[in-house]
């Protein structure tokens, strides 16, 4: 099985924006997550996890200090929006049993760079909807253990709806893997993901905001044991803002997913406290 270039078609997708009239455009920096998070985190069957290159199935159960940075540049106009988007996630923690050397494990460890096309064809919910295609790179800061470092581009089609009062982001799509993690293993994936992101405002001041995303893997071009069937990621926070941009967040985050060589399920509990700067800069 071959690539389809879904990734180069993202690419091709932004052009019909950059051509409309750069008075109609609005041009922003969002800064959607700065935060220092303390988190306690409880793996189960890490053992069964160990080469696997998703450091969240293979870390220790632990206490950590985990640095986030979310950012995207996006050009919204009346048709569409496009988002370019940065996002470096890591955590990791240095234990030294006596008379013991020291050990490491990460328990978060992603670099994400995307760029997508999203066309406002309907409203809905006080919602734009319409087709989206995307093109990302997702690796990681260093090697998890014996496992390489990961390395998978991707490129994903589907309908989304966004920038709604509560709905921020709700989409289907068509996913396509090149995961050359493995130099000798290289291979191409294809999957069905749902993901959404929501804000729900309690009273002034605190909010519930939550994400989530479920991936099934129904194709791949070869059999390699770490590959997952299915990968499900879930985050709720309870922000309470201290200033206009600086918030305070208890939250709860949950990763779940079963590799292709074990009968077993990894999965990946966080329970912490986050600090969190977010701010949106106009820049027309």
């Amino acid at each position: 099985m071959k690539l389809k270039l879904l990734s180069m078609a993202a690419l091709f997708a932004a052009l019909p924006a950059l051509a409309e009239g750069t008075d109609a455009a609005k041009w922003t920096f969002d800064v959607r997550e700065l935060s220092l998070s303390y988190s306690n985190t409880t793996v189960s069957n890490s053992r069964e996890y160990k080469d696997s290159p998703v450091s969240a199935y293979s870390s220790d159960s632990q206490y950590n200090i985990v640095g986030k940075l979310d950012a995207f540049l996006n050009r919204s106009t009346d048709s569409g929006l496009w988002q370019n988007n940065l996002m470096l996630n890591y955590g990791k923690l240095k234990i030294k049993p006596a008379g013991e050397e020291s050990e490491s494990s990460e328990s978060a460890d992603k670099i994400w760079l995307s760029t997508d096309y999203n066309q406002k064809l309907w409203r809905y919910w006080d919602a734009d909807v319409g087709p989206f295609i995307q093109a990302a790179f997702q690796t990681e800061f260093t090697a998890n253990q014996d496992s390489p470092r990961y390395k998978v581009i991707s490129g994903r089609e589907g309908l989304k709806m966004f920038e709604g009062e509560y709905i921020k982001e709700l989409y289907g799509a068509l996913v396509e893997e090149y995961d050359f993690t493995y130099s000798h293993d290289k291979n191409t994936k294809l999957a069905w993901e749902v993901g959404a992101r929501a804000e729900y405002p309690i009273r002034e001041g605190v909010k519930l905001t939550g994400t989530a995303k479920y991936t099934d893997y129904f194709s791949y071009s070869k059999y390699v044991a770490t590959d997952l069937k299915y990968d499900l990621d879930l985050t709720a926070k309870m922000e309470v803002s201290l200033t206009d941009t600086l918030a305070f967040a208890p939250y709860v985050s949950y990763r779940r997913g079963q590799a292709r060589g074990t009968d077993k399920t990894g999965s990946n509990l966080m329970i912490g406290l986050q600090l969190k700067f977010a701010d949106l800069f106009n820049l027309n």
